[in-house]
């Protein structure tokens, strides 16, 4: 049957996190915003984001430092001007955020009229610059950010929806290179409907899901980057995924992050027998980029056979620990875990997509009226490793830029005709769900083996090849069965698995994130690797 459920708006934003809400926010006063959220509207990366955001708030600080301490974690590849474009509108959009009502912690020991906030530092700053709450600062922002965003009269939320495929012109008899909405998906009644749009802005995040492991939650399956792939759009970078160092080893909380602040304030990684070993990898120690220390841990538990490595901060005062992680003491104490007396078990998860769809600095894709901003995007800022704490900042100040065009073109842009309705009078429900089910798991557990810490030119062939093989089950399901949130999922994540993949295979070198067996040397010259959709449509026919 076809749906005739059709919506409208000047802005369509695909994606509750930080990236998304902000941008919301700024554009709503100019005109209607949609806002789509997957799950919940604050299930994503952002919410369960620890550490803070980079900014240079301390006058001993400088933005030529938070630029430097930038293009050293990037390994060599960060655009330059991407760079300093992010740090030199760094305070001005964290001080939206605090104007906006983000209870970022103050320094106590600042006792004036108006203390300063306090700031922290993590690996690879060489300056205390990261603004946090406690060590919640993602669930403080997402809250703040909802709360304005629930508040707005012009911004409509449409909840338990998937973006399926952005709708481009020649659907109606124009140009191919021009996004004019979206078919979405909705969870609740199950069936399709579209939305019509000025712009169209991708803001999903990443695609950590695409992992055994990972440190994200279920909504991180690289959505946007697929749809914007299958839509015409480049990609870049996308062999640069970060795995987050110390994600917590326990059966029953499979994706605690233990935030990279508490290295920045002391702890130490160790052995099982308790000896320190990040000395004997890197001079900065436990403060090493997060590549470095992802891999140290690595080779420590596969030389010593061992299921994890530990972080122990239990050196430190008992109320320092208690004041400043509390989420984290709260947690680990549920589970039987006093990190105040005993180290804490952990290992490497996936935990951000460095690279993703190509951007200008005005979130401009390849695409007319399609934006992207957030973790779904290639920007220049990270290179070949993410510095940490610059993602929440990435959010905002390309969700601030990016607005700023919008809304300099909401009047030059006239709203779509009628979009075609889906058509699902071919199709049936599925009774073998179990399919996607087993693809799902071989995908994640494949990816984690053949494209995870270290590489090599057959594990990356291998993977190809079962990707491949997915892709024809999942294309062959997908054309004869309604959709389903599983298989959408699955879709998207088979499609970011290959251009990770892919990617990796280009890059014929060991740089940041990508660290292959076969070329452990870095090259003289490099740069970011650029994938082509033009280029893969007659050797896939199932682009």
């Amino acid at each position: 049957m076809n749906t005739n459920s059709e919506h409208q708006c000047d802005v369509l934003v695909i994606g509750s996190g930080a990236a998304g809400l902000s941008l919301a926010l700024r554009v709503a006063p100019h005109g209607k915003v949609i806002v789509l959220s997957k799950g919940p509207r604050n299930e994503g990366s952002t919410y369960y984001a620890q550490g803070g955001i980079a900014a240079v708030f301390d006058e001993e600080d400088s933005v030529e430092s938070h630029i430097d301490d930038t293009l050293i974690a990037g390994a060599g590849i960060c655009e330059k001007d991407a760079v300093s474009f992010i740090t030199e509108n760094a305070k001005e959009c964290v001080q939206w955020l605090i104007d906006g009502g983000v209870p970022f912690d103050l320094d106590e020991s600042d006792k004036s009229e108006h203390p300063r906030h306090h700031l922290t530092r993590e690996g690879g700053h060489s300056h205390r610059r990261i603004l946090h709450a406690a060590d919640a600062t993602g669930m403080a922002m997402q809250t703040n950010l909802q709360d304005n965003v629930n508040n707005h009269p012009n911004i409509h939320f449409l909840e338990r929806y998937n973006a399926l495929d952005l709708i481009t012109e020649d659907r109606i008899g124009g140009d191919a290179k021009k996004v004019v909405g979206a078919y979405i998906w909705n969870r609740n009644q199950e069936h399709v409907e579209s939305v019509r749009a000025k712009f169209v802005v991708l803001a999903t995040g990443g695609a950590s899901k695409v992992y055994q492991y990972t440190s994200n939650p279920d909504v991180s399956s690289g959505d946007g980057i697929a749809m914007a792939w299958r839509s015409g759009c480049r990609v870049a970078n996308l062999e640069f995924n970060q795995f987050h160092p110390t994600c917590l080893f326990h059966p029953e909380a499979r994706n605690f992050l233990l935030t990279e602040a508490l290295r920045g304030e002391g702890a130490y990684l160790k052995r099982p027998d308790g000896s320190r070993f990040m000395p004997d990898f890197d001079e900065r120690g436990e403060l090493a980029p997060r590549d470095i220390v992802a891999r140290a841990i690595d080779y420590e538990m596969k030389r010593l056979g061992a299921d994890c490595m530990y972080l122990d901060i239990s050196h430190k005062p008992a109320d320092f620990i208690e004041k400043h992680f509390p989420t984290i003491n709260m947690r680990l104490l549920d589970l039987g875990i006093d990190m105040t007396k005993e180290p804490i078990p952990i290992v490497p998860a996936a935990h951000y997509t460095c690279g993703g769809v190509m951007v200008n600095q005005q979130g401009q894709t390849d695409l007319a009226n399609l934006y992207a901003v957030g973790e779904v995007t290639y920007t220049g800022l990270h290179g070949a490793n993410r510095l940490a704490s610059n993602s929440l900042l990435e959010c905002v100040v390309y969700a601030w830029s990016a607005a700023k065009d919008i809304i300099a073109n909401l009047d030059k842009v006239d709203l779509p005709p009628d979009l075609p309705y889906w058509d699902e009078s071919q199709v049936t429900n599925s009774d073998e769900e179990v399919i996607l089910q087993h693809n799902w798991h071989e995908l994640r557990l494949f990816m984690w083996d053949y494209m995870g810490i270290v590489r090599t030119d057959k594990r990356l062939e291998r993977a190809l090849r079962r990707i491949q093989l997915l892709q024809q089950e999942t294309h062959e399901y997908y054309s004869h069965f309604r959709v389903s949130n599983n298989l959408l999922e699955l879709r998207n994540l088979l499609q970011v698995a290959e251009l990770m993949v892919r990617c990796a295979m280009a890059r014929k070198e060991s740089r940041g994130l990508h660290y292959t067996l076969d070329y452990p040397e870095q090259l003289e010259n490099s740069g970011p690797t650029i994938l082509e959709p033009e280029k893969f449509r007659t050797s896939n026919p199932l682009f």
